[in-house]
């Protein structure tokens, strides 16, 4: 029998949201997803955060976190094949009986909208790439794509790969990632008296993000800067892309200086005791870090790739292309000259994301508000 969604829904008063995800781990839609539920928990709302595959360890603080607000976790505890992924997701969406399910992520999508179930499905593209070059997303989205109440899509490239790919749907909405703005621009700064200057570049490990040219980069730069050092941490989704980076590290004469890590839960902390923010990636959604990153008021270097833009005009932002190693070193070079600065985010808070989400929810159970035209 198809799962229908929660007793609760009537019009007006309180959603019961469940978020999904592929992974719980330290990464953008995975942290967004964690910070909405906590949001839209303390607003009110009976809020779950559900996954395809168990925890990663790196997910330990966020899964506390979640915990201390009040937000119900239905993680896996053992990996599966498609079918057990597709019982255990059956079996979490019985349990919680939500008015409405958020998809992070195409492969979530994938999964929900294949399950027989009536609750309202949005699906929420993340992807820094485009998904449907892939003949088989392709086919499966055009498939799915009417199983989906609503799409939300991070950034403009999103509703544009979508369109040419698949097609139109009635309910497709833009809402830019929001950043809990007092979380990083309450943080103490660095000491500039400090003898060392801090570089950090924060993304999963992968061509895209192009940890490559920061530490080409990097090399360059320290003939002129003797005292600068650099710090790579992220999730590890490419072991050969990670094993390529720390060769270089190595080849360049660079392991004093450098350091390669993993994923950092302690991101706000780490961004106040920097001096600046490197963030050359090929191509991106609508980037988590990167918003961060303009939330503590730190010097940020970035790509000058379309999504971007919106933060040309802040004060201590520059956007230039990575691939010329003088130009991306020159411009470290003169991020690490530059005071913190206060940049108002309008639009692009916790806050302000959280609210069209739940407009969306509350449109898509009928709460409020007409249906998108279909």
């Amino acid at each position: 029998m198809p799962i229908k969604r929660g007793s609760s829904t009537i019009y007006g008063g309180n959603v019961r949201i469940l978020h999904l995800v592929l992974s719980p781990r330290l990464s953008g839609a995975e942290v967004l997803a964690k910070d909405l539920a906590i949001y839209q928990q303390r607003s009110g709302e009976a809020v779950g955060v559900t996954a395809l595959t168990p925890p990663q360890d790196d997910f330990a603080r966020l899964h506390d976190e979640l915990l201390s607000a009040g937000v119900r976790c239905l993680l896996p505890l053992h990996a599966a094949g498609l079918p057990g992924r597709l019982w255990g997701l059956f079996r979490s969406v019985r349990t919680f009986r939500p008015d409405v399910i958020f998809a992070h992520a195409t492969i979530p999508a994938f999964y929900v909208r294949s399950l027989p179930i009536t609750v309202p499905i949005v699906y929420v593209m993340h992807s820094a790439t485009n998904d449907f070059e892939r003949g088989l997303f392709r086919t499966v989205e055009r498939a799915l794509s009417r199983r989906a109440e609503a799409i939300i899509a991070v950034s403009p490239e999103n509703i544009r790969d979508y369109v040419a790919a698949v097609r139109r749907h009635p309910c497709l909405e833009l809402i830019p990632n929001g950043v809990d703005v007092a979380r990083f621009s309450g943080q103490r700064p660095a000491c500039r008296c400090a003898k060392t200057r801090l570089i950090v570049q924060i993304g999963r490990y992968t061509s895209v993000k192009n940890q490559l040219l920061t530490v080409h980069a990097f090399a360059e730069l320290i003939e002129q800067v003797p005292d600068a050092r650099l710090l790579l941490c992220g999730v590890i989704e490419d072991d050969a892309y990670h094993l390529a980076v720390t060769d270089l590290v190595s080849r360049l004469g660079l392991d004093n200086r450098v350091t390669v890590e993993g994923p950092r839960s302690d991101v706000a902390e780490l961004l106040a005791d920097a001096t600046a923010f490197a963030m050359p990636s090929r191509s991106e959604g609508h980037s988590i870090a990167f918003l961060e990153a303009l939330a503590s008021g730190i010097p940020v270097v970035a790509s000058d790739i379309p999504p971007f833009q919106f933060a040309a005009h802040y004060a201590a932002v520059t956007l230039l292309d990575p691939q010329s190693t003088r130009d991306y070193a020159n411009g470290l070079i003169a991020a690490m000259n530059q005071q913190r600065v206060h940049r108002p985010l309008i639009g692009l808070t916790l806050a302000d994301t959280a609210e069209r989400y739940l407009a969306v929810a509350r449109r898509v159970t009928r709460r409020e508000g007409e249906m998108c035209a279909g």
